[in-house]
């Protein structure tokens, strides 16, 4: 009866060892939070156009607030020009931003919203203006396993560069 009791105790710790163990892995690999870069739009120039999809150049300015590096995987984004839903995706490709320090890189952005493109234009003809009020908002996708999406949300102006 004994040895039952203490087979009994084993199969209970070791269940409660397999059910902790990744929890414990998780929170002891997750370390200290990352706080969400801020991130800038610096420029903006049409690639290319025709009837149904446009093609632009936006270079980015990432700025890291964290003491220890930023391992970028993906950025999902939405961005808005005026008020009006201009493009959406994902960019492509990954990069590092050091430890407090910032960084650049160019995202190419397709759009098939004609009809923003042209209320977009007609706000601005007439005028002398070069710069745009634009909002961009998303998730910055960190290249960790377990990695956390950090969402973000900025406003600002940027400079309508022709190429």
């Amino acid at each position: 009866m004994l040895m039952r009791l203490t087979q009994v105790r084993r199969g209970f710790a070791f269940i409660c060892l397999l059910l902790c163990t990744p929890v414990l892995i998780l929170g002891c690999a997750s370390g200290p939070k990352f706080v969400a870069p801020k991130l800038t739009l610096v420029t903006a120039s049409m690639m290319s156009a025709d009837v149904f999809a446009q093609q632009f150049r936006v270079r980015l300015h990432v700025d890291n607030p964290n003491d220890r590096e930023l391992p970028i995987r993906s950025i999902e984004y939405k961005l808005f020009l005026e008020g009006d839903g201009f493009a959406e995706g994902t960019s492509e490709a990954s990069f590092v931003v050091p430890a407090n320090g910032e960084k650049e890189f160019d995202l190419t952005m397709q759009t098939n919203f004609v009809s923003s493109i042209g209320r977009l234009l007609s706000r601005m003809s007439g005028t002398n203006r070069s710069s745009v009020q634009y909002s961009l908002t998303g998730k910055v996708i960190i290249d960790k396993r377990f990695g956390p999406k950090l969402d973000f949300a900025e406003t600002g102006t940027v400079d309508l560069g022709r190429k």
